[in-house]
């Protein structure tokens, strides 16, 4: 059960930072489509949605997204359907319905690092960044690995650049969270293969983006680079598959993926 005792609407993100850090269970909403799926006693609950987050635009070199964005907006826009095949906007439509969609926000999703999350795995297959309003801005990876901290998302930046890019998932049924998801990227000979809802949060496979750059892209080296990150990643168990099954999965989802993106 969710308890919540004062609920704030502050005017600027200093004063949401400085109502989430006076009390240890003061805590920053986002869309609170996720809130029902846990226990939590909130001293004070910070609606960030009179701070203008929710944009999505783009300048000559970057695409910023802004935190209050949601679901729907990220995949109905022109700008992110524009660029990188479309992925950002791919990665979320099938995610339960528009309802839901209308609902999640981005901040809200990439904040929490969850792990069955469509979104983390597309975006950590481009070269983004997530902007915190007291730690600053640093690549999504370097975020995704950190402890968590009581801090602000306010923005995602992504680098407009020439990568193209490709999403796959593998659900149990159209309206489930994903069993698993896969991203990969490419630009020129540099590769990012992504893999999460392993059920773990999404994770880069170095060792298969790096051996498929160096290699000479033939089908056999697909098949390989699909084993080596099945074998370089781990895997768990949960009610949607286990973890062998997974593996098996994550290499059909990667060679797939790698074919269509080359």
């Amino acid at each position: 059960m969710i308890s919540i005792q004062n609920y704030v609407f502050p005017e600027t993100v200093e004063e949401a930072y400085d109502t989430l850090k006076n009390k240890r269970n003061n805590t920053v909403l986002g869309g609170c489509s996720f809130l029902r799926m846990g226990s939590k006693n909130i001293g004070t609950a910070i609606d960030l949605s009179r701070l203008n987050l929710n944009y999505i635009k783009e300048n000559d070199e970057i695409i910023e997204i802004g935190a209050m964005t949601t679901f729907r907006e990220i995949e109905t826009s022109p700008i992110l359907t524009k660029y990188f095949n479309g992925v950002l906007s791919q990665s979320v439509k099938n995610i339960v319905g528009i309802q839901l969609r209308n609902n999640v926000t981005v901040g809200g999703t990439v904040y929490s690092k969850y792990g069955f999350s469509d979104l983390i795995t597309a975006l950590l297959s481009l070269d983004a960044q997530v902007v915190l309003y007291n730690a600053g801005k640093m690549s999504l990876e370097k975020f995704l690995e950190k402890d968590f901290e009581k801090d602000i998302l306010t923005k995602i930046i992504i680098l407009k650049n020439n990568r193209k890019a490709v999403f796959k998932s593998m659900r149990n049924s159209s309206s489930d969270y994903a069993l698993l998801n896969v991203a990969v990227s490419k630009e020129n000979k540099d590769f990012k293969i992504v893999v999460g809802a392993r059920p773990q949060r999404a994770k880069i496979a170095k060792e298969a983006s790096i051996y498929l750059g160096k290699s000479e892209l033939t089908d056999e080296d697909i098949e390989r680079t699909s084993s080596i990150a099945a074998k370089e990643l781990t895997f768990g168990t949960n009610m949607r598959g286990s973890k062998e099954y997974r593996e098996a999965i994550c290499k059909v989802l990667v060679k797939r993926a790698l074919m269509e993106v080359l």
